[in-house]
C-alpha cells in the first residue's frame, strides 16, 4: 500500500502533534517551519504550557501525574472539572458563540490527548503550583480548570515534542516559509510552493496540514481586521506568526471563520520588547490583578478586577488596557496580598515601584496623584469586607462605585504600596479556517470539503469569541492537530 505524503506547516504544538498524529498512522511526513532554527517552535515556545481538560479528581490527576507522592496529595486540593463544566466555560466566555461541534470534539478529546502526549510524546506533567492553586487552611487549592502544565512550561513542551519527531524520523525543514498551496485541477491539494535561502521550490503531497499560527505579528493584518490602535500592541510571541498561511488557503477558497476582529490579548509589562523574548518567555505577563486594582494614567479604574476567576477574564483585559490613554495600565496592591503574587512579578525585568502612601507610588509610576487618591479613597470606602478566599469566587465585594469590584475586595491601606505598569499584549487572532471538526478538513465557501487540506491550531477560527478560557488554546491545538494529522494520513492516495 502507498503511503501517504503529509506536510504539516508550522512547528508549535498543533503541529507537531499533527505531524506525530500522521506518522502514528503511517504517513511520510514532512514539517515545514518559517522559523530558523534557533527560533523554532512557534508560540507555543512563549507559552507557560497550561493545558484545560476534564476530569472526575485526584484519581484523574494520578493517571496523568503517576509521580505525585503520598505528601504531595495530603498538601492537595484539585477538586473536579466535569465535561458539562468545561462545555459551560466554553460557552459562557464565548457568550454563546463557539461552534458547538468544535467544543463537543474538544472536551471529549482532551482528556485522552494529553495522556496520548505522555505515552507517545514523552510529554510530562506537573501540576500548577505556583500559578493555579492558593493556600488555604494548610491546604493548596486548586481552581479555574486548568490545573496542570507541561515539565518546563511552553519551552519544555515544545522540546518534548521536537524531541518525539525527531525520535520518529520526521523530517524538519527549517527556514522555510510556505508561499502558495498547489491543487490539482479537481482543487485537491497537490503539494506547496515554499522559499528559503535557496530560493522559491515545490513540494509533492497527497494531504497538507495548516498549523501555523494567527496572523498577530501583522501590523498590517491586525490594524486591518482588529482596528485603529492594534498597530501599538505588543506581541507575546513568535514574530513568525504572520498570517501568510491563512491567506494561502483563502486564496484557494478556503471559508473564513471566527471571530476576525477579536483576539487573544493580557497585560503585558510596559517595557517589554515588540515581539517575544526567548529568554523571559511568558514572564512579562502580569496576570495576578484579581487581588489588587487596576487603574490608568488619570488614576481611574475602568475594569472589574474581580469579574471572575482570573483565568476567565485576563485575555481579554489587554484590549481595554489597550483602549486607555497611551495604552498604559497600572496593577496595584498592598501588604495584603502581595506575597500572593505570581512568578512573573518578581523577575528583574519588571516596570515596578514601591511606596508608602498612594501619592508617592502615583508620582513614581506617572499616574495623576490627586486623582488616584481619590479613587483609592473611594474604593476603599466601597469595601464590604466578608470571607476573603482568592481560590473560589467569595463574592468579597464592593459596593456603590462603578465599575465594582465583584469578588476579592479589600481595601488598599497596608503600606507600602506596589505598582506595576502593564500594557497590551497580543497572544493570538481568533478569526481563522473553518474545518470540520471531527476530521480537521478545510471547508470552502460552499461548505465543501477541500480535498487533501487540514488545519489546526490558532488559525482555526470558531472557538473563541470575545473571551478565552485558560489552558484551552494548547489543549485544543493537541486535540485538532491529532485529528487533523491523522485524517491527513488516511486521507485517499490517487
Amino acid at each position: 500500500m502507498t503511503q501517504n505524503r503529509v506536510i504539516v506547516i508550522g512547528a508549535g504544538n498543533a503541529a507537531l502533534c499533527a505531524a506525530i498524529s500522521a506518522h502514528e498512522q503511517g504517513a511520510i511526513v514532512t514539517v515545514i517551519e518559517k522559523a530558523a532554527y534557533e527560533e523554532r517552535g512557534g508560540n507555543t515556545f512563549f507559552t507557560g504550557g497550561g493545558f484545560r481538560y476534564p476530569y472526575d479528581g485526584l484519581p484523574d490527576i494520578q493517571q496523568l501525574i503517576p509521580d505525585l507522592s503520598v505528601e504531595e496529595i495530603k498538601k492537595i486540593d484539585v477538586g473536579t472539572y466535569p465535561r458539562k463544566s468545561m462545555s459551560d466555560d466554553l460557552l459562557r466566555v464565548s457568550e454563546g458563540l463557539a461552534d458547538e461541534q468544535m467544543v463537543v470534539t474538544l472536551v471529549e478529546n482532551a482528556f485522552d490527548t494529553v495522556n496520548w502526549m505522555r505515552d507517545y510524546a514523552s510529554v510530562r506533567w506537573v501540576l500548577m503550583y505556583g500559578r493555579q492553586a492558593y493556600e488555604v487552611d494548610g491546604i493548596l487549592k486548586f481552581w479555574g480548570g486548568m490545573i496542570t502544565e507541561a515539565v518546563g512550561g511552553g519551552e519544555g513542551l515544545s522540546d518534548s515534542l521536537f524531541s518525539a519527531a525527531e525520535r520518529l524520523g520526521i523530517n524538519i525543514e527549517y527556514g522555510s516559509k510556505m508561499t502558495k498551496l498547489l491543487t490539482h485541477s479537481t482543487g485537491a491539494i497537490s503539494g506547496i510552493e515554499l522559499k528559503n535561502t535557496a530560493g522559491f521550490k515545490t513540494m509533492e503531497c497527497e494531504s497538507v496540514v495548516l498549523a501555523a499560527g494567527g496572523f498577530q505579528a501583522n501590523v498590517e493584518m491586525r490594524t486591518r481586521y482588529l482596528g485603529a490602535g492594534w498597530e501599538f500592541a505588543k506581541v507575546r510571541g513568535s514574530r513568525h506568526n504572520t498570517g501568510e498561511v491563512i491567506r494561502s488557503a483563502l486564496d484557494i477558497g478556503a471559508q473564513p471563520y471566527g471571530h476576525w476582529s477579536s483576539a487573544h490579548a493580557v497585560a503585558w509589562d510596559l517595557n517589554a520588547p515588540p515581539t517575544g523574548n526567548r529568554r523571559i518567555g511568558d514572564l512579562y505577563q502580569k496576570h495576578s490583578y484579581p487581588l489588587g486594582v487596576i487603574v490608568n494614567t488619570n488614576g481611574e479604574r475602568f475594569v472589574d478586577e474581580g469579574a471572575d476567576m482570573r483565568n476567565y477574564t485576563y485575555a481579554k483585559y489587554g484590549r481595554e488596557i489597550l483602549k486607555q490613554p497611551y495604552g498604559t495600565a497600572f496593577q496595584l496592591f498592598d501588604q495584603q496580598t502581595v506575597h500572593r503574587l505570581r512568578d512573573e512579578y518578581r523577575i528583574k525585568e519588571v516596570s515596578k515601584a514601591e511606596a508608602d502612601s498612594i501619592e508617592e507610588l502615583a508620582t513614581d509610576l506617572g499616574i495623576n496623584p490627586h486623582q488616584l487618591k481619590l479613587t483609592i479613597d473611594e474604593f476603599n470606602t466601597a469595601c464590604q469586607g466578608g470571607d476573603y478566599d482568592p481560590a473560589v469566587r467569595d463574592n468579597v465585594s464592593t459596593h456603590g462605585i462603578s465599575p465594582p469590584k465583584s469578588n476579592w475586595a479589600l481595601p488598599l491601606n497596608q503600606p507600602p504600596y506596589v505598582g506595576f505598569a502593564v500594557t497590551c499584549g497580543i497572544t493570538f487572532t481568533f478569526g481563522g479556517l473553518r474545518s470540520i471538526a471531527n476530521t480537521g478538513q478545510v471547508l470552502d465557501t460552499e461548505n465543501i470539503p477541500i480535498p487533501g487540506l487540514y488545519a489546526a491550531g490558532e488559525l482555526l477560527g470558531g472557538l473563541f469569541y470575545h473571551n478565552y478560557a485558560g489552558g484551552t488554546g494548547l489543549m485544543a491545538g493537541s486535540v485538532f492537530g491529532r485529528i487533523a494529522g491523522a485524517s491527513a494520513a488516511a486521507s485517499s492516495v490517487d
